[in-house]
């Protein structure tokens, strides 16, 4: 008697699936063998996982697998897509190709939450802002900073869209805008490790920011993100990871920029003198705690507080100016945005935000 061999490349099937409606078994064998997903399987793989219907233990197996690995832009941008059909979307007036976030990954050494000062120094230079963000296993992400100031962080999306368009800025907290991601928040919590949904949060702006600043916290990634932000038509973004290990421009080391913009990718890297600051220790701009932060935060925007803490935020929202189209020079960028603080300009976007979310 011949031996049946034609599913043996699979292998048997050792125990009974789980009564689920998807599966991510083909996807596992594919990742299994060394290959990577293709845009459509990736889109096929997560679509499964954000619906709900695909067991813990699957989507637990797929996401160690990614993680073990640089993902592909095919599976970055399969993912978010996925993502972005799934968002609960602000309803913004006008065209959102001008629209900036400044979201990082998180998962690098914590500053003071230096993106979110930089979002509300921007918006005070006139660009506008959705920054998008989450609570921070430090106890001080952007929504608990923001929320310190007194920003309404829960504010529902008809709210946001007017905080957009009467501050010029508005805060996305992430947990509201994705509810799919629901199905997959206790594996990832389980793994306890990043995955790539940490790269997939910045990705999905809910007002379809055209314009990025993303810090990445390892900079292997930058590339990959770079080549699928420009997949994704992105109007203009700037990937940035510092040499000392920050998901954000540095004043303690060089940070590495790429530049998306036109259809092309632009490697540079800026240092804190190259734009007319100074460097100084990574300590000078690290706060203790969450008060600390929102006392940094504040008082930067202000203008009460100098030297090191507001030329990091100086340096941040340059970058972040560049991406936005206000000009083509960070160091140009550099005089605008320290001219949005000492105007009063930025302190009063923060003040017309915290009225505008709880109103």
């Amino acid at each position: 008697m011949t031996e049946d061999t034609s599913n043996t490349s699979s292998g048997p099937s050792e125990f009974p699936r789980p009564d689920q409606d998807a599966d991510l078994t083909p996807f596992l064998r594919i990742l299994l063998s060394g290959r990577t997903l293709t845009e459509g399987e990736s889109s096929a793989a997560f679509d499964a996982m954000m619906s709900g219907r695909v067991h813990h233990g699957e989507m637990g197996a797929l996401l160690a697998l990614l993680a073990t690995r640089i993902p592909t832009t095919d599976e970055l941008v399969g993912a978010a897509r996925v993502m972005r059909r799934n968002v609960t979307r602000i309803p913004v007036s006008g065209s959102v190709s001008g629209i900036l976030d400044t979201a990082g990954t998180g998962g690098a050494p914590k500053t003071f939450n230096v993106s979110t000062a930089a979002a509300i120094v921007a918006a005070g230079a006139g660009v506008r802002v959705a920054k998008h963000g989450n609570r921070s296993r430090t106890g001080r992400g952007s929504a608990e900073a923001l929320q310190s100031l007194g920003v309404d962080v829960d504010a529902g999306p008809e709210v946001q869209a007017r905080c957009l368009e009467e501050a010029g800025i508005c805060f996305c907290f992430a947990i509201h805008h994705h509810p799919a991601t629901r199905h997959v928040m206790p594996v990832r919590k389980a793994i306890g490790v990043p995955t790539i949904f940490n790269l997939l949060g910045p990705l999905t702006n809910p007002a379809g920011a055209g314009r990025q600043v993303m810090g990445i916290y390892d900079g292997r990634f930058l590339e990959v993100i770079a080549e699928t932000l420009g997949r994704l038509g992105t109007e203009r973004a700037m990937v940035v990871h510092s040499e000392d290990g920050l998901d954000e421009c540095s004043i303690s080391a060089a940070t590495t920029i790429m530049d998306v913009h036109g259809g092309s990718i632009r490697r540079s890297v800026i240092s804190p003198e190259k734009v007319g600051l100074r460097t100084a220790g990574i300590s000078e701009v690290t706060a203790r705690d969450l008060d600390h932060a929102t006392e940094m935060i504040h008082g930067v925007i202000s203008g009460r507080i100098d030297g090191p803490p507001r030329d990091m935020t100086v340096l941040n929202s340059a970058v972040a100016l560049v991406a936005a189209g206000c000009c083509d020079d960070i160091t140009e960028a550099v005089g605008i945005a320290g001219e949005s603080i000492d105007s009063g300009r930025s302190l009063g976007t923060l003040e017309r935000l915290v009225e505008c979310s709880n109103g």
